[in-house]
């Protein structure tokens, strides 16, 4: 399908083969009722919008995505160009189990209702937004990796939740992205207390051997390049621990690719 503009300003589809016509006219009435039952409306406030999956603009202008200049490890953000390559003294001081982390934007405002969205309401509507997102922000990294494996949850847990948003988050960016998505590969084998409310150094203990590789999926991970998907970067400890497994593993190169970083003002 591609789109020609007409004389008065506006643009018509031209549809390349008869098929996506014809689909298009047969979704086309449903499509009609659906936004009839539920308006587009922002997936934050809930004010109306013009079209689903949309931020409205107040909303919209409280994000701050991460772009560069940043530390090239940590994704850090600098608040200016320090040249290419600088890393943050907290990546020199501290060099993580990983390649390198990005993440779309910062953890608060209008981000952090739709990661409590996704997480706690069970509004795994958002997560085709969010990967989109996400993607964007992989810097490369996703096209050029072996595949796409999420942060797990223990079995308990996933019971309780019914679904790992991590997990959602990487369906989303396998279909977006064409990558294979191992979602059994990495597992959570030590059932760990929740993270939030714990301090950098709990939050460490609380992790540490909490995963493994399932047997018999060794060969996905050794001399692979991984893409570690999680929905938020906080202290970094639950990535880290995750790292480790896939680094011990094998895995030649791994980038941890959130949709949110907790972070303090740009250095």
């Amino acid at each position: 399908m591609r789109e020609q503009a007409n004389l008065g300003g506006m643009k018509s589809i031209q549809f390349e083969r008869p098929v996506e016509f014809l689909r298009a006219q047969i979704l086309r009435p449903f499509s009609a009722l659906a936004d009839f039952l539920y308006p587009p409306a922002c997936s934050v406030c809930g004010i109306s919008t013009g079209g689903h999956r949309g931020l409205c603009a107040k909303c919209w202008s409280g994000i701050r995505f991460i772009e560069r200049p940043f530390c090239e490890v940590l994704g850090i953000p600098f608040s200016h160009d320090l040249g290419a390559g600088i890393l943050s003294a907290e990546a020199i001081a501290n060099p993580p189990p990983f390649d390198r982390l990005r993440s779309a934007a910062t953890h608060d405002h209008a981000v952090r209702d739709l990661v409590h969205g996704l997480k706690y309401r069970d509004r795994t509507d958002l997560a085709p937004m969010m990967a989109g997102w996400m993607l964007r922000a992989s810097d490369g990294a996703v096209e050029s990796c072996d595949a796409l494996i999420p942060v797990p949850l223990h079995r308990t847990r996933m019971l309780a939740r019914k679904f790992n948003q991590a997990a959602e988050l990487a369906r989303h960016m396998a279909s977006l992205s064409g990558k294979p998505l191992l979602a059994a590969t990495l597992i959570r084998v030590k059932r760990t207390s929740q993270q939030v409310g714990l301090g950098a150094k709990a939050r460490e203990d609380n992790v540490r051997g909490a995963f493994a590789i399932t047997k018999g999926c060794e060969n996905e991970v050794f001399g692979k390049r991984i893409v570690l998907v999680d929905d938020v970067y906080t202290t970094g400890a639950t990535v880290a621990a995750a790292s480790r497994t896939l680094r011990k593993a094998g895995a030649a190169d791994i980038t941890v690719l959130t949709f949110a970083r907790a972070l303090s003002e740009p250095i």
